[in-house]
């Protein structure tokens, strides 16, 4: 029975059900009635709870305090940037002029909210250093999909139909390949050398006529900055090919480095990392794609475009002449788009600059603390996460998994686990620019205890969680055969 002061508040709202219980007060119809539908439409089988309003509000506020969230824990998910969403984003988007906008009304009555989506495209272009941009891909997956769509299409408008290999990094993210294959390439993987860089020699191998480019995660998932960047650029163009950058990691390069000026043809951005928005729990999500101006004609539709005529100014959708078509039915995700240009006005460029400034440091800051406890493959400065490997704790008896349960028994998220897959029992840390010192401090020295747990005692490391409302998951089973319907008990 868990603590509600004596009542069992862990009871589904479809136990507390009582009949003849309601929690509405419905006003009387304002409009005509209607006939219904045939009765063969309908179902008249649904076991509705029949439940009052504060039971309603009870279950679901104790229901969201049994969950990790950015707002009540630090959440170190490599990869992932996890990092706090400022509450000014949601007041903006919030206000009745962006919130009851709708996406299909006309373009005439929407000038405010195109205005916005233009300047939006136009502070991602000057941070990436790739001018062109289109806000309709929904996700970073599909705007990796709309990146490597705009370079088959580069490629077969100049008659070059038989570039049909993409070369992928080992420690490129992990979406990278799938979406390349998606779009009708042959991917071939690219090794890293000793210092974790892309490996110039392997890459000299696969640079010839069929190579239509490459998708390079900068910084890397080891966390790295590869240092061989300008070059792959240079030889990838050498050879006729593109280069797709995966923005999933733009936290680290804020305002200190455009991937445009390093040789990057098209990228894209995941605004729920990078710019603060909501991870939103499935959707939606943004993932704007920045190209040159060369890849601009491919670009998917629509593009927020302006104009200054005789009737005066305004902004419409336009098509780029070559795009690649309608990747999403309409801005369904406008208030993201809205958020995130609220956080890049707040920012401003000095901010927007210290967001990289205190990520990398906080990632540091944690390496140098850990990595005499736990192994670190690689050595050197980090960019925005550190890849630690448990290997060492499995030596002594627990494994990545492990140490990531025990975490939450300290009140913390497990880091990213077993990615990237060149290191072995890998623990991928961010920290993000948000947290302060003593977080990360508190972090540290959780993770050095649960070390030290697996010397002394290592089933207290082996059997965590402890403290969360489900323990230890079959994640197998969980993931294969989740029981998610409720049924009344006979």
């Amino acid at each position: 029975m868990a603590d509600g002061q004596g009542r069992d508040i862990s009871r589904l709202l479809m136990e507390r059900s009582v009949s003849g219980r309601t929690g509405t007060v419905l006003p009387a119809s304002d409009v005509p009635s209607q006939p219904l539908p045939s009765p063969s439409f309908l179902r008249n089988d649904l076991s509705l709870p029949e439940v009052s309003e504060p039971e309603v509000v009870q279950y679901f506020t104790n229901l969201s305090q049994r969950n990790f969230s950015i707002d009540t824990h630090f959440y170190p998910l490599g990869s992932c940037t996890m990092k706090y969403n400022p509450k000014i984003n949601d007041e903006v988007a919030f206000l009745p002029g962006f919130a009851a906008a709708h996406p299909l009304q006309g373009q005439e009555e929407s000038q405010g909210s195109l205005e916005l989506l233009h300047r939006l495209q136009g502070s991602l272009g000057e941070i990436t250093g790739l001018p062109e941009v289109s806000l309709s891909t929904l996700a970073g997956a599909h705007g990796e999909l709309a990146g490597m769509l705009m370079v088959r299409a580069y490629h077969q408008s100049r008659g070059d139909s038989g570039r049909l290999k993409v070369a992928i990094p080992d420690s490129a993210h992990g979406t990278n390949p799938a979406s390349a294959a998606m779009a009708g390439f042959d991917v071939v993987e690219l090794a890293s050398d000793a210092d974790g860089n892309v490996d110039l020699a392997a890459l000299h191998e696969v640079a010839g006529d069929d190579l239509a480019g490459v998708m390079i995660t900068l910084p890397s998932t080891l966390g790295l900055f590869d240092t061989n960047i300008v070059d792959v650029c240079r030889i990838v163009h050498q050879a006729g090919g593109l280069v797709y950058g995966d923005g999933a990691n733009m936290n680290a390069l804020l305002g200190r480095v455009k991937l445009g000026d390093l040789g990057f043809d098209v990228i894209h951005l995941n605004l729920h990392k990078t710019f603060s928005t909501p991870h939103g729990g499935g959707g939606p999500g943004a993932g704007p794609v920045c190209a040159t101006p060369t890849l601009r004609p491919f670009l998917p539709t629509p593009v927020v475009t302006y104009t200054n005529e005789d009737s005066g100014p305004s902004f419409s959708l336009s098509t780029p002449e070559n795009s690649i078509g309608r990747m999403s039915g309409f801005h369904g995700n406008f208030g993201v788009l809205v958020r995130a240009y609220t956080y890049i006005r707040t920012l401003g460029a000095a901010g927007i600059k210290s967001i990289s400034s205190n990520a990398v440091l906080n990632a540091n800051y944690l390496m140098q603390a850990l990595k005499d406890t736990y192994y670190l493959p690689y050595d050197r400065t980090c960019m925005h996460e550190a890849v630690f490997s448990a290997d060492w704790q499995k030596d002594k008896g627990a494994s990545g998994l492990e140490v990531a349960k025990r975490l939450l028994d300290y009140g913390f998220h497990a880091p990213t686990m077993y990615f990237p897959l060149i290191v072995h029992e890998a623990l991928m840390i961010e920290p993000t620019e948000s947290e302060t010192r003593e977080t990360l401090d508190a972090f540290i020295q959780a993770l050095k205890a649960i070390d030290q747990e697996i010397t002394d005692n290592s089933e207290l490391v082996t059997q965590a969680p402890h403290t969360t409302p489900v323990s230890r998951l079959d994640e197998a089973l969980a993931a294969r055969r989740p029981n998610l319907r409720w049924a009344a008990e006979v």
